[in-house]
């Protein structure tokens, strides 16, 4: 067994006394027990900076834009800062981003950040974790170099700064046009307008092959002097600078903790649509009410969960899971992000300006990461938000021609991941009540999706499509990752079914059907594992069901054979039987958790092992589930409470991987409350260990036919993770899973915990 070891517990003390000081009190808020820092260390790739729930701007400190553990631009062993940008991403595994970059600095100009190990080259500034502070919606931090206080806060489409200078005659604020997260800028423009406002533009291509960002900053004090530069070449007086490698700078005279404020809206559409940002989300010059304004935003949407222990939460463990709880629902609620202006105006995936008339336009859909459980939890708490996103993806189908098959970001499809997901969080939400879009467009983008192979764009469509309608399965000498494309495309294909049969197409419903049978020809029966075929039909040879494997050998997706091998969520009892039954089944999982961590070949994903279970990665995710559907739920309630005891925790290093968009967060959430969605499209959720003593969960009353959802875990600790027994409005119910119906109706669920298996409970 290898479990993480984390390295940074004694921070909590200090986060807690700074920031949580309302633990134990009547008057504690869900946001309280938020701490932005979690996932900045190790990787996880998060960012501590100010964010609304879905906000276009994630304003945020950057400590260094090279290596895979400064994807989001912050990691917490760093110890200095080189600016505050106004774009990241949460948990990805890939940069870019990271755009508008300010600095505030006192003393002679520089226009270079310099090195961290040389911060005195360059503006950046020396910082300690000790005068920082993150909370939602604000961030704080002395520049210690500079003596500068550093505070930030947002609305939806605008960044607000407040800097709190010392007494100076060379007080200075840049603007670093070039600077982006692992990408190259491809061209940019910056103007002063006047003595108080500043506009521009910023091109780059990275992992988002075309990014273009409008902006406009406007001063609550006019500028003394100011510039431009480009390359290496200061330019005073200057009022516009163009093309790569620029920046701009304005000097002022400060005194003793004066304070100067910028507003900067954001927009991907032109600079006066960044300007109509900026004026419809603020007014005059009041950094503390926009602050307090996204403290209270947040509190009442972490609000629509309301967790509880009835002890209160004295207890470290519980102040634990208490904090973890409502940091990944924190992180869950990120993204999918605006990405239209205020009047409703956006650049689709044609290049056009649109004009959004029924919704928001929101863009950053990592669908391979988050169509298991991120998505399904906005159809539980924000189904507003999941119909945004359905009307979304048509309008990216009508503009750009497909649905975003494997992710969107930006204004353009991405081919970093697998599989066909846009129908997965379509038929999810369609299913569960959500279905105010057009069935008959949407079914039309899904079903081009999983027939047409696309010409030219291994970025849109299904990648080998031509060889799984040909063999049945994708050959590994024809496409890389063969095996996890063909179990995905499977799954896929059950969802095509069943949004085929809701408009109607039986026709089609059978022929998808049929196709979601495909990861059967890729069962070897003499390992009992998902294996690589060739087009002649022979089995991968040497096979290795530890080997990850990179390009061409690459035959699983961030994965081995031992970990994908469990991905048929849509047939389940199928994968049992192809076993040889519940008991072979259960052995064989159990050997999962209990073997060598030994991998050959692996990837930076592959974290947060427990045997051959990597939870660090998505792929893994459902897998402890499958325990219930065999006739032994107390093994998944036991390695339930194991994981979110082990590798998840309330400090920067608690999370065992990447954040990966609010998939491993969503993943805690949704097992904290004792329920995951392993089939999304399909309205059962199974049943885990349910971590708290009561949870309400408040529903929208637009798409449920109840105001609340409750559950209850009585005789609940941190040994007694096994239920005993359940009873689902005040009936006791059999199965360990239920179904989404009994949330829409406002049920009341009931666990009964002990700490010793209750194997006589839920047998088939």
């Amino acid at each position: 067994m290898n479990i993480k070891i984390h390295g940074h517990r004694p921070l909590l003390i200090v986060i807690l006394a700074a920031v949580l000081s309302g633990y134990g009190c009547r008057d504690s808020k869900p946001v309280d027990f938020v701490n932005p820092m979690i996932g900045t260390d190790y990787h996880g790739h998060t960012f501590p900076g100010a964010v609304l729930p879905a906000g276009m701007v994630q304003l945020s400190p950057e400590t260094d834009i090279r290596g895979w553990d400064w994807c989001s631009g912050y990691h917490y062993n760093d110890s200095s800062i080189m600016g505050f940008s106004h774009l990241h991403r949460s948990g990805m595994g890939a940069g870019d981003w990271g755009d508008i970059l300010i600095m505030p600095a006192t003393g002679d100009l520089k226009i270079i950040p310099g090195k961290k190990s040389n911060p005195d080259e360059g503006y950046r500034s020396r910082f300690s974790h000790s005068e920082e502070i993150a909370t939602p919606g604000y961030y704080a931090v002395t520049l210690k170099d500079y003596d500068i206080k550093a505070e930030l806060t947002v609305t939806n489409r605008t960044g607000y700064h407040k800097y709190t200078f010392p007494e100076s005659g060379s007080s200075h604020i840049l603007i670093d046009m070039k600077h982006g997260i692992r990408d190259s800028c491809t061209g940019a423009m910056v103007k002063i307008v006047n003595d108080r406002e500043i506009e521009g533009y910023r091109m780059s291509i990275g992992f988002v092959k075309k990014h273009t960002v409008y902006f406009c900053a406007q001063f609550s004090k006019p500028f003394k002097s100011s510039g431009t530069w480009k390359g290496n070449n200061i330019n005073q007086g200057s009022s516009e600078e163009s093309g790569y490698g620029i920046g701009a700078f304005v000097n002022y005279n400060t005194a003793e903790n004066e304070s100067v404020e910028i507003k900067v809206g954001i927009s991907y559409t032109s600079i006066d649509q960044a300007r109509l940002n900026l004026k419809e989300e603020s007014s005059g010059w009041q950094f503390e009410k926009i602050r307090d304004q996204a403290k209270k935003i947040w509190n009442d949407e972490l609000g629509r969960i309301k967790v509880e222990y009835n002890a209160g939460i004295s207890d470290p463990y519980r102040k634990d899971k208490m904090i973890t709880f409502y940091t990944a629902l924190y992180h869950s609620l990120l993204f999918p992000a605006i990405f239209a202006d205020a009047d409703g105006k956006y650049t689709g995936l044609d290049d056009q300006v649109h004009q959004g008339e029924d919704f928001t336009y929101l863009s950053d859909f990592s669908l391979w990461d988050t169509f298991r459980a991120e998505m399904p939890l906005l159809t539980l708490i924000k189904p507003g938000l999941s119909l945004n996103s359905i009307r979304t993806m048509i309008a990216q189908y009508e503009q750009g021609g497909w649905l975003p098959t494997p992710q969107q970001f930006g204004n353009c499809y991405t081919n970093d991941m697998i599989g066909d997901h846009p129908v997965v969080a379509i038929v999810d939400a369609w299913m569960k009540g959500i279905n105010k879009f057009d069935a008959e467009k949407a079914y039309e983008a899904v079903r081009k999706n999983a027939m047409e192979k696309p010409v030219g764009h291994r970025s849109r469509g299904r990648v080998g499509i031509d060889y799984y309608n040909k063999f049945g399965y994708i050959p590994y000498d024809k496409e890389r990752e063969s095996v996890s494309r063909t179990l995905e495309y499977a799954y896929n294909d059950w969802c095509v079914a069943q949004l085929a049969k809701a408009v109607g197409k039986t026709e089609d419903y059978e022929k998808f059907i049929d196709r979601s049978a495909c990861y059967r020809n890729l069962f070897d029966p003499s390992t009992g594992l998902a294996r690589p075929k060739d087009s002649t039909g022979a089995w991968l040879e040497p096979f290795i069901p530890t080997f990850i494997g990179q390009g061409r050998e690459r035959h699983y997706t961030e994965a081995n054979a031992w970990q994908y091998s469990w991905f048929v969520p849509h047939d389940i009892k199928g994968l049992i039987d192809i076993e040889g039954g519940n008991d072979r089944f259960i052995s064989k999982l159990d050997t999962l958790f209990t073997m060598s961590s030994e991998v050959q070949s692996t990837v930076s994903d592959v974290t947060g092992m427990i045997g051959q279970y990597a939870h660090g990665n998505e792929p893994s995710h459902h897998t402890i589930y499958l325990y219930d559907y065999a006739g032994a739920p107390w093994k998944t309630q036991e390695l339930a409470r194991q994981i979110m005891d082990s590798l998840y925790h309330s400090v920067p290093d608690g999370l065992c991987g990447n954040e990966d968009m609010g998939q491993m967060s969503a993943w805690f959430v949704f097992s904290s409350m004792g329920f995951y969605p392993v089939t999304p499209g399909m309205n059962t959720y199974a049943l885990g260990s349910p971590v708290f003593d009561k949870i309400t969960i408040s529903l929208d009353r637009n798409f449920y036919n109840a105001d609340k959802f409750t559950i209850e875990t009585r005789n609940n600790s941190r040994d007694n993770k096994y239920i005993q027994s359940v009873l689902l409005n005040g009936k006791p119910l059999t199965d360990p899973w239920f179904d989404h119906s009994e949330i829409r109706n406002g049920s009341t669920l009931v666990f009964e915990m002990g700490p010793e298996p209750a194997k006589q409970w839920s047998q088939p």
